[in-house]
């Protein structure tokens, strides 16, 4: 008989969770809701990779989100003595390399642009938001407690990447970027 781990434990029925060195923490702890944010806009690229091709842009989604588990078990790791499952400096450069691939295929914005065009666009658009929140999240732990900088420069140049990825996407379904009329 094949046993299998159940997916709730009652354990954090009392308001608190576990970290990755298994001390407990309410909750609403900044660290939680730090890495809350991070699983929230993996399950975002998560949507946006049901609805890409087999294009470099699946590739790349696919890769961020192997990457966020990395940044998520980063912010779960209070311990800054315990160097396991750290985000990168080679994580960041990734994503820097990608924008740089990628915005040499298109065209220079001269005006704000608004969310939406494709529906790919969109979802990428909204995880582009997440990733900020994400970002402010993160920051804001920063400033309570030691954690390693790379996690927030990574969702920053994440942003970024998503921001690119979603022009990319219009382009590559030949509907216009919306331009912002103030």
């Amino acid at each position: 008989m094949i046993s299998f781990m159940k997916i709730y434990t009652k354990t954090g029925d009392g308001g608190k969770t576990s970290l990755f060195d298994n001390s407990r923490v309410w909750k609403s702890n900044n660290r939680i809701i730090s890495y809350g944010a991070v699983d929230e806009l993996n399950s975002a690229i998560g949507i946006a990779l049901t609805l890409e091709g087999n294009t470099i842009l699946s590739k790349v989604l696919s890769q961020i989100q192997n990457n966020l588990f990395v940044v998520g078990s980063d912010l779960a790791n209070p311990d800054m003595e315990n160097q396991k499952i750290r985000t990168t400096k080679e994580m960041i450069e990734y994503l820097e390399e990608c924008i740089d691939r990628l915005e040499n295929e298109l065209t220079e914005l001269d005006s704000f642009i608004l969310p939406g065009g494709s529906m790919l666009s969109s979802v990428l658009h909204l995880a582009r938001t997440i990733a900020r929140r994400a970002e402010t999240h993160v920051v804001a732990l920063s400033q309570e407690e030691k954690i390693t900088e790379n996690a927030f420069v990574y969702l920053n140049r994440l942003s970024d990447l998503l921001f690119v990825m979603a022009r990319t996407a219009n382009k590559e379904k030949n509907v216009k970027d919306i331009i912002w009329k103030p």
